[in-house]
């Protein structure tokens, strides 16, 4: 066998830059395996993790007890098993979850820079089920002064643009419900905000323009890179691993691409991969996920091809739950950088979601992951339900930010985009029959759909999809309307619609691994040297139970990962 000649060695190799990736690394480092790389693919820090709401799922959790909340092992293990389908994952990896989540957030706690808060009011997504929590199970990073990174905040990736206000000021998932509600004191929280951001003149430049003060996914990874930076962990951008290396099946290194040229780079005592799903990659899309389904639709970051996936099968690695993402409504904007995720502005009332025939198909106040499963369910050539329209009145316009339309006053009629219309993105018109005639829609049965929504709005029941029956449901909806928070009217002319699609924010299938992460063959024994963490490995949570259950996996595994790699005991 022929020698390898090196020209990097390190003791762990860790590809991507999400929070999956920057915690195994500073775990590694912080379990005495302190030679680690780090290598990232595109020329932005932070990956998937950047641009998400940046929420952890993590029961049990240090933040959680602080504040009082009452939970268990017990009761979150049996909001799992009944919230998963049977077989879908493996108990031991569910147990190891639940066991070393909390765990790992008490040792980034107390070691480095890492710090959440809770999410006293952010309920599970399946709170009829028994074991399940209306609220601290969920955790959202505290607030970073980007200017900490010096430079390198320019490399950050920033959070995904519908978190930030005009794109530049940063707000939490708990400032978020309230602005996109314009609940009391939106208006307060507004000033504030713009006032920090356009008074801090001498931040502008250096931070590109964006709020010194970073929230949501973007503050999660500066809170990680900030801790690997005083430690002095390089983190190589615009690096691609092009290839796994192995002697005698055994992961050993891998090629990576730096400044346009592959180096060797040995990983003596293994290679966690990090680097995402393959969303952005429409010949996997096609190949594994349900019709229809397009990169264009998906939230996910550009890199997130798939590469870790391919070269984990290519070494005869199995694989999990390739059929699935995590699945979210989108709205493809012209000449935004990527698709707006339809996450609140559904759940709000005096709105329905229908498909061309002019149907609904599904509780529009349900979690987005479960919304767009029924989505699936219900498509089909004859009844067709992507692309789909949210249709509105005059008074939701007003009260509501809807996407891109934001609100009637923040975004008048007159100041809407000719090609929005031109391209059917948006509909108005002065009756439902006139706005579904222009759209393509059937004006009987949406003229029908309509007329049940407002008989619903008076008695409060959904008799179709039991819309706001459930704690999750009315999280999103307005307290103010009676006697369901989720059910309003929709009679105010004109009326509106937008366009939506069956889109995600990242795909769910990876490589099987096991409680220390390693990448496993199809007869379940592990491939020595190899991890995998986050959304390049099958998902633990895939019916996602809770804001946060991809970044809370990610991140427990790779925790997982580092101990394995460092024989570290906790």
């Amino acid at each position: 066998m022929t020698e390898v000649k090196w020209d990097q060695s390190v003791d762990v190799l860790v590809v991507g830059s999400g929070n999956g990736a920057l915690t195994a690394a500073l775990s590694c480092y912080e379990m005495g395996v302190t030679d680690v790389l780090v290598v990232e693919k595109s020329d932005k820090i932070g990956g998937t993790s950047a641009t998400s709401g940046g929420g952890v799922w993590i029961p049990n959790n240090r933040y959680a007890k602080a504040a009082g909340a009452q939970d268990s092992v017990a009761d979150a293990k049996q909001y799992l098993l009944s919230t998963t389908p049977a077989g879908a994952v493996p108990e031991e990896m569910v147990d190891a979850y639940l066991i070393n989540g909390p765990k790992m957030i008490n040792f980034l706690h107390e070691r480095s820079d890492v710090r959440y808060e809770t999410l006293e009011h952010y309920p599970d997504y399946y709170t009829n089920v028994d074991g399940s929590r209306t609220g601290h199970r969920s955790m959202e990073p505290e607030r970073f002064d980007s200017s900490l990174l010096g430079d390198d905040v320019k490399r950050l990736r920033p959070s995904h643009h519908m978190m930030r206000m005009f794109s530049k000021i940063y707000f939490t998932q708990v400032e978020a419900a309230l602005l996109v509600l314009q609940g009391p004191g939106w208006i307060k929280l507004t000033m504030q905000l713009i006032a920090r951001w356009a008074f801090d003149l001498g931040w502008w430049f250096r931070g590109n323009g964006l709020s010194r003060q970073i929230c949501t996914g973007a503050a999660g990874v500066a809170r990680l890179w900030y801790s690997l930076k005083k430690r002095n962990v390089p983190i190589w951008a615009s690096s691609p691993m092009q290839e796994l290396i192995t002697e005698d099946g055994k992961v050993v290194g891998a090629v990576v691409i730096r400044n346009g040229k592959p180096l060797r780079v040995q990983a003596r005592k293994g290679v966690v991969l990090a680097a995402g799903g393959f969303e952005r990659n429409q010949q996997m899309r096609e190949q594994y996920l349900p019709a229809p389904t397009s990169t264009d639709w998906s939230g996910g970051v550009e890199g997130n091809t798939g590469d870790a996936i391919q070269q984990g099968i290519a070494l005869g690695a199995a694989t999990r739950l390739m059929d699935g993402a995590w699945w979210c409504t989108t709205v493809s904007v012209p000449g935004e950088p990527a698709p707006r995720l339809s996450v609140m502005e559904k759940s709000y009332p005096g709105s329905c979601i229908v498909n061309l025939r002019g149907e609904r198909f599904a509780n529009e106040s349900q979690n987005y992951m479960a919304f767009q499963k029924d989505l699936y369910k219900q498509h089909s050539e004859a009844s067709p339900c992507s692309p789909m329209y949210q249709v509105f009145d005059a008074r939701f316009r007003r009260d509501y930010i809807v996407g891109p339309l934001m609100t009637a006053s923040l975004k008048p009629d007159w100041t809407i985009p000719k090609e929005w219309f031109e391209t059917k993105l948006v509909g108005k018109a002065a009756t439902i029959r006139e706005l579904a005639e222009q759209l393509g829609i059937d004006a009987d049965n949406l003229e029908r759909t309509v007329s049940k929504m407002n008989a619903y709005a008076k008695t409060g029941k959904d008799e179709d999809f039991q819309r706001g029956d459930s704690a999750y449901d009315r999280y999103y909806g307005d307290p103010r309307f009676e006697p369901n928070p989720c059910l309003g009217a929709i009679d105010e002319a004109p009326f509106y619609a937008m366009r939506l699609e069956a889109g995600d924010f990242g795909t769910q299938g990876g490589l099987a691994t096991n409680a220390n992460a390693q990448v496993l063959k199809e007869d379940g024994n592990p491939i020595a040297g190899l991890y995998a963490v986050g959304n390049c490995s099958a998902a633990v949570l895939p019916t996602y139970p809770g804001p946060g259950a991809t970044l809370g996996p990610a991140m427990t595994f790779a925790y997982q990962a580092a101990k394995h790699i460092s024989a570290y005991q906790d």
